[in-house]
């Protein structure tokens, strides 16, 4: 079996503890289960073997990209599994766990300095800066994540995952938005399914653009980069619901505590956002979220270091 097959086919479990009785189920996708222990692992391997298919990416190439530290690590990992040399544009806003781990798995880092290491809307455009001048090398391929449609792919693969996995009986899917393209991968597919399924977008209510408002400054990694990303498709999204990072971080540290999940702040966002909604719903209803990737990567972050 080649590492890349271990991409996928992850666990879905209910939340037992959290819940109140009277509201609609919910149910969390473990993404930490691919390699990286991240659900960016989906798509690292889509975007690097359609480049190969069309030929974008020639043996001897070296990946470009920009990236919180999910995405790039992902994509250290692909890389490393198939040959390919990368560089990886990322910032000190970031968890230190994540950049240690590209570069365990080869990555070269180029670092941005951030705003008193918070995402922020400038931190974004100035790492895409760097990676678009890095790319004007020869022998490079740019991934170009918040562009980039092949990745899309990859998690429409998750979506029937998912429609699998509830064998058909799902009311909502909440889910954060960073590139916006793992909600719109798996909205794509379970719409196929049942076109009546609730999609819910999650993002930080510091920087709640989506719905209109200010970009600003957060601390919930992999989400909200300040602007709408360009692969954002709101026709596909019925409600955006926006968490404060404390209430992201408190929900986070709750799932270790009850529920036994240790996983990132962007799930804990999730939570949030679902246990809203399922109270709407109510009882014999079925919200399902995603945990995007581990705490591991988040143990010297605010969220566990207390």
């Amino acid at each position: 079996m080649d590492i890349l097959q271990a991409i996928g086919n992850t666990s879905l479990v209910r939340l037992r503890k959290l819940v109140p009785a009277a509201s609609a189920e919910i149910h969390a996708k473990l993404e930490w289960e691919n390699p990286t222990g991240s659900v960016k692992d989906r798509m690292a391997q889509a975007v690097i073997e359609r480049a190969e298919r069309d030929g974008r990416l020639k043996p001897g190439d070296t990946v470009i990209e920009y990236t919180g530290g999910s995405t790039g690590t992902s994509l250290a990992f692909v890389c490393a599994a198939k040959g390919y040399k990368i560089h990886i544009v990322t910032s000190d806003a970031f968890s230190r766990e994540k950049r240690d781990h590209m570069a365990a798995l080869g990555a070269e880092l180029t670092l941005v300095p951030s705003e008193s290491g918070r995402t922020t809307k400038k931190l974004i455009l100035d790492m895409i800066v760097v990676a678009r001048r890095l790319s004007r090398e020869p022998g490079t391929f740019w991934t170009d994540q918040l562009n980039n449609h092949d990745s899309i792919a990859g998690y429409q693969l998750l979506g029937e995952e998912i429609w699998s996995q509830t064998e058909g009986r799902i009311d909502a899917f909440v889910h954060g938005v960073g590139t916006a393209a793992s909600l719109r991968g798996v909205a794509t597919a379970l719409k196929r399914h049942q076109p009546g399924v609730r999609i819910v977008a999650v993002e930080p209510a510091e920087s709640s653009v989506l719905r209109g408002g200010p970009a600003g400054p957060h601390k919930i990694e992999g989400v909200g980069i300040g602007y709408t990303p360009p692969l954002w498709e709101p026709s596909l999204v019925d409600e955006i619901i926006a968490v404060e990072t404390d209430d992201a971080k408190a929900m986070t540290r709750r799932l270790a505590r009850e529920e036994a999940l240790f996983a990132g702040t962007s799930a804990g966002a999730n939570v949030v956002a679902a246990l809203q909604l399922a109270e709407r719903l109510g009882r014999g209803a079925r919200v399902v979220t995603l945990f995007a990737d581990t705490g591991l990567k988040y143990l010297s972050t605010d969220v566990y270091k207390r």
